[in-house]
């Protein structure tokens, strides 16, 4: 055979392992409002710049039901191309062969592009779409997941991990993107669960459908397991390309500057008029954030799970931050169970990727309650408490209101290693809220007095002007400064240019014992 015979011979391979599980699969999976595997990877990567591996893998699946069939590629499809000019690896499950199933050759594609990622020090990107393991293959199928979560784990916090569900993942599937550090999902094609919707209505009686089940609003809104839901499987993934704006190549880096021209020393009047004179009155922190941030432009993670508190990833004046903001729109912006889970985990991403973290606090303290109480808040805030105090990076607090009670404490308090604490006027510290405190303090006075509720607005007045007020901790070092609200982008900006190049450690140890 001739040389140019050979290559005809190639590219005949190319187009058959390009076409999946063949055209008339790849037109179903179209008609389900899905892309294929290769279409998603055209649209998260950068034009062009898709370099796939292991293109000629085949199975080596028991012929049980497959009638001798064999697909080039073996159902992933694997590479490395970048995003925004920066390198990523990334693997793309096609449902069109055999339904994504996960073989022994499947996994060992999956399990060479992981260890590729980790040597080179770069993100990987999962886009999974897969019916679960492959039947025909047992216990091969099940130890090829094992494989996998084993690279997860020992990638966590080296390099950027990211899964998008983009079609069903269930089983033993579901534990890869447990692992992972972002999880993106789409409105009604994508599903995650360890148990299907039949099998929880033969054990449990319960009847749900897949949607009500592991759908991409219950992940995203009630089980945290997701961090984003879309519409689309587009939005989804230009979603991916925004966060990798704010996120290093690994932990040995830093991101990435940011390129906005908005001025470092800008002043927002509307700060002025933010905080309502009724300190029980709410307000909407997200208008906070859009003042401070570049362009106005808060790139929100978990938005829809415990939204008592904000996290997610900005930009001021050029640095790429994590922020952690308590919500008084959203239970006063109380801490409870579901959202020091969700501080702890973003806190401890932004750590393990050099990523500083801005915390804007007005908490009135823990959630009260048997629910919480039971459902251990107290082991459930610790989490919240230790990633602030093991984080090393520079970490800066600004209390625009309250900061009550332990909740102080664990919303990055100078005492716990806050690089620059500052406060506003109207922030409050105190032990508790001035109700409480005169109510315990002044509890026989009001009982005999000839008007208790006039007894108690005057104790409460004299309780705000002598403790409920930022001076005593400034006059302590506790918070470095109390400042113009007006000033908060600029105070922000020169406190992360002099924090740069903060280095601190942690007692040399295997790990820590995070109360999980």
């Amino acid at each position: 055979m001739s040389m140019k015979d050979k290559l005809a011979h190639l590219e005949e391979l190319r187009r058959q392992s390009e076409l999946g599980g063949g055209e008339a699969r790849l037109a179903a999976q179209r008609e389900r409002g899905k892309l294929t595997a290769r279409e998603r990877i055209d649209l998260l990567l950068d034009e062009g710049s898709f370099v796939e591996l292991d293109r000629f893998v085949t199975h080596r699946s028991r012929d049980f039901g497959l009638d001798g069939k064999q697909f080039l590629g073996d159902g992933v499809v694997t590479g490395y191309g970048t995003v925004h000019g920066r390198l990523v690896y990334l693997f793309s499950q096609d449902f069109t062969v055999l339904g994504g199933s996960l073989s022994e050759t499947h996994a060992e594609k999956i399990v060479k592009l992981q260890e590729l990622a980790l040597k080179n020090g770069a993100p990987i990107i999962g886009l999974n779409d897969s019916g679960g393991a492959r039947i025909q293959e047992g216990v091969v199928s099940l130890g090829g997941y094992a494989d996998i979560f084993l690279r997860n784990t020992l990638a966590s916090g080296v390099i950027p991990q990211i899964s998008v569900i983009l079609g069903p993942c269930a089983g033993g599937a579901v534990y890869s993107p447990a692992i992972t550090d972002l999880v993106y999902m789409v409105r009604g094609t994508s599903y995650m669960f360890v148990t299907g919707p039949n099998v929880v209505k033969t054990v449990t009686h319960e009847d749900i459908d897949m949607e009500g089940l592991g759908g991409a609003d219950i992940h995203a809104s009630r089980s945290g397991v997701a961090h984003f839901a879309h519409d689309s499987e587009a939005e989804s993934l230009q979603a991916v390309r925004d966060a990798l704006r704010y996120l290093p190549q690994n932990n040995r880096e830093l991101p990435e500057a940011g390129t906005s021209e908005d001025p470092a020393d800008r002043r927002d009047e509307a700060l002025l008029d933010l905080i309502p004179d009724n300190p029980n009155k709410p307000y909407d922190m997200h208008d906070v954030i859009r003042a401070v941030v570049d362009d106005g432009d808060f790139y929100e993670v978990h938005a829809d799970f415990a939204p008592n508190i904000l996290v997610g990833f900005a930009h001021i004046g050029g640095h790429s931050v994590g922020i952690v903001a308590n919500q008084p729109a959203v239970l006063a912006g109380v801490l409870d169970i579901d959202s020091s889970d969700k501080g702890a985990r973003f806190v401890r991403l932004c750590d393990a990727f050099n990523i500083p973290l801005v915390v804007l606090e007005d908490v009135p303290g823990f959630l009260p309650g048997v629910n919480q109480e039971h459902g251990g808040i107290i082991r459930h805030g610790a989490k919240l408490l230790y990633a602030f105090a093991e984080a090393t990076v520079p970490k800066i607090t600004v209390i625009t209101r309250k900061a009550y009670g332990g909740a102080y404490d664990v919303m990055n308090s100078k005492h716990i290693r806050g690089d620059l604490n500052l406060a506003w006027p109207t922030a409050e510290i105190a032990v508790m809220g001035p109700k409480g405190a005169v109510e315990i303090l002044f509890r026989k006075e009001i009982a005999e007095a000839d008007d208790p509720e006039a007894a108690t607005e005057a104790r409460i007045e004299e309780y705000r002007e002598t403790l409920a007020h930022p001076y005593i901790a400034a006059a302590r070092g506790f918070v470095d400064d109390v400042i113009d609200p007006r000033d908060t982008r600029p105070r922000l900006v020169s406190a992360l240019d002099m924090l740069r190049n903060k280095r601190d450690a942690n007692p040399v140890r295997k790990h820590g014992n995070i109360p999980l």
